[in-house]
């Protein structure tokens, strides 16, 4: 039997939606399992996940929730699904600079102050892979 809270892994359907949705909604489980309040973020398809960064660097609530949490809920593209935040900060746990192009290729357009909050080696460390829950 499979359990609930296992990552599964992402169609190309989802992958797609949620990655060229252009903001994704995140809400963490609190300790007694309700949502906190959805935070609207950016998101990213890159090398084959789906990746979120905190602007604001690690100490940002919704990032310091998520990962304490684990465990939450998104919403994107029109879809809506359970996720596990998966902490891929360190170097080597995942292709930053994939990612950085990913955000470069989407969000651009706002320009580099903006969008040099996501990117570069001060952003890869608030870097969350999210994977989906069955």
């Amino acid at each position: 039997m499979t359990d609930p809270t296992d990552p599964t892994d992402w169609t190309e359907d989802e992958l797609r939606r949620v990655g060229d949705a252009e903001e994704l909604q995140v809400a963490s489980h609190r300790r007694d399992g309700s949502l906190r309040p959805f935070v609207t973020i950016w998101v990213v398809h890159a090398a084959g996940a789906l990746y979120v960064r905190s602007a604001h660097g690690t100490g940002n609530p919704w990032y310091a929730r998520a990962l304490r949490s684990g465990t939450g809920r998104i919403r994107a593209g029109g879809l809506e699904r359970d996720v596990a935040f998966e902490d891929v900060g360190s170097p080597g746990r995942a292709d930053h600079a994939a990612i950085d192009t990913a955000y470069h290729r989407k969000y651009d357009r706002y320009g580099p102050r903006i969008v040099g909050a996501v990117v570069g080696a001060h952003a890869a460390a608030a870097t969350i892979r999210l994977l989906p829950r069955a």
